[in-house]
C-alpha cells in the first residue's frame, strides 16, 4: 500500500506522487488524472483518456442543449 500526504500548494492542497507511481500510471508532470469512485466504495486514480473526455464533453453539451427532448423521451 502506498501512503500519500496532502500538502499545501499555493492556496490549494495537493498530493505528491512518487516517480514509481507516475511510471506505473504512465503519466508525466502536467497530465490530467481522474479520481473515480469504485463499486466497492473505494476510489481509483487513473490517467485521463482524451477519447472518453471528449465523449463526455459532447454528452454534457447534448444533455444541456436538448434537455426538453430528453425529458420527453424519458416519459
Amino acid at each position: 500500500m502506498l501512503t500519500l500526504k496532502i500538502t499545501t500548494v499555493g492556496a490549494s492542497s495537493g498530493v505528491i506522487l512518487p516517480k514509481e507511481t507516475m511510471a506505473h500510471l504512465k503519466v508525466n508532470k502536467g497530465d490530467v488524472l481522474y479520481l473515480n469512485e469504485a463499486a466497492d466504495g473505494g476510489h481509483r486514480l487513473s490517467p485521463c483518456n482524451s477519447d472518453i473526455a471528449r465523449q463526455m464533453e459532447l454528452a454534457e453539451e447534448i444533455m444541456h442543449d436538448d434537455r426538453e427532448a430528453l425529458r420527453a423521451l424519458a416519459r
